[in-house]
């Protein structure tokens, strides 16, 4: 069978609103049947800035291989706060539509921890680089295991 790999950006919310450290974050659900992924489903939240941190990190990788870009970071919006956010969540999922679609990309173990371990992002760097306490699979199988993704979207994020 064809491998296929789903990977939806959605659910943009505003988290410490009204507050001067104020940001979104976005669910990012993946389905998959590909055998680079450790689980077959995942869902996490992440904010932009994670994303960005990803991408620098993919860059510095993927030797040659062109990385996506991802959605600039508008300081001059014009128009509702609502429709930036809504264009970012586009941005961010083509972003990672292409990500996954690129072999060299989905060999770097930073992108499954990204997308399957709810792991901070110091976290993910000490983790591949082999001074957490799980390896790369272990930390994914546990949060896969956990169920958190499913959790927390049935209880509302703490």
């Amino acid at each position: 069978p064809q491998e296929l790999t789903t990977v939806r950006v959605q659910d943009p919310r505003v988290q410490n609103e009204g507050s001067w450290n104020s940001y979104v974050d976005y669910k990012i659900f993946l389905h998959t049947n590909s055998k680079a992924f450790t689980a077959k489903t995942s869902c996490v939240r992440r904010r932009y800035r994670e994303f960005v941190w990803l991408r620098r990190q993919l860059q510095r990788n993927a030797g040659l291989v062109p990385v996506p870009e991802l959605p600039g970071k508008s300081t001059f919006f014009v128009g509702s706060t609502d429709e930036f956010i809504e264009k970012r969540r586009q941005g961010l999922q083509q972003f990672l539509e292409k990500v996954v679609q690129n072999v060299v990309l989905l060999s770097d173990s930073r992108l499954h921890l990204f997308l399957q371990s709810q792991l901070s992002v110091p976290d993910i760097e000490a983790c591949v680089q082999g001074q957490g306490t799980q390896t790369v699979t272990e930390a994914i199988l546990h949060y896969a295991m956990s169920n958190c993704g499913w959790v927390q979207e049935e209880e509302g994020r703490p």
